[in-house]
């Protein structure tokens, strides 16, 4: 099938050096907040990249449950592959997709897990449908049916009733702290405007204007 022709502009505006604030994690908020606004499906979906151990790179998308000046968070199963991949290498990239505002954030850095203390206050936080269906699904692993699962579910329930599901030691939360942060708007004939956010160490020589551990550079689109 040839898609070469299905193509249209970016109209929606442009991105210059003063819009940005010198904070990546305040940028990120007033980005996300206006997607937010904008009543786009599901602002905080992510795709996470991980690097297996043969070098192959595999992507998902995750839920963002919550931002700071320290990370992105967001759960898992501790068994799953994104977990075992983060294991072998915690170097992860996520990306925002915001089409309606012709926009995308991408975050390079390093994922650790939380505390189980936060995993557990997340997790008691969750419908308890979801806390009962993290039990119930060895994230990842082969199954043989869905209605197999299914019975699992139902399972879980009786056993539960209207008690408290347990806190999975096996399920909890990864922080990505950021590295790079990318801002991407698109432009009008593909001139995008594109500006890379690069914490600084003293041992990092930079060309661009830092601000406090960032600095901040204009890529070509």
């Amino acid at each position: 099938m040839d898609l070469s022709q299905f193509r249209r502009e970016y109209l929606k505006g442009g991105l210059s050096r003063q819009d940005l604030d010198p904070d990546p994690t305040v940028q990120f908020s007033r980005w996300f907040e206006q997607a937010r606004s904008t009543e786009i499906a599901d602002p905080t979906a992510m795709v996470l990249a991980t690097v297996g151990a043969g070098g192959c790179p595999s992507q998902r998308t995750v839920l963002l449950k919550y931002f700071d000046r320290q990370g992105f968070v967001f759960f898992t199963n501790y068994g799953s592959r994104k977990a075992t991949e983060i294991a072998g290498n915690p170097r992860v990239s996520l990306l925002f997709v915001w089409l309606d505002l012709e926009r995308q954030v991408m975050v390079s850095g390093v994922a650790g897990k939380i505390s189980a203390a936060d995993s557990a206050r997340y997790f008691l936080s969750r419908p308890k449908e979801s806390q009962m269906a993290a039990w119930v699904s060895s994230q990842s692993r082969p199954l043989t049916s869905k209605q197999m699962l299914l019975q699992k579910f139902q399972e879980m329930k009786s056993k539960i009733g209207a008690g408290q599901v347990p806190f999975p030691t096996f399920w909890g939360g990864y922080r990505v702290e950021p590295e790079e942060v990318e801002f991407w708007q698109g432009g009008q004939n593909r001139l995008h405007d594109r500006f890379l956010y690069r914490r600084q160490t003293a041992d990092t020589p930079t060309d661009s204007v830092p601000h406090s551990s960032w600095s901040i550079t204009r890529l070509a689109p």
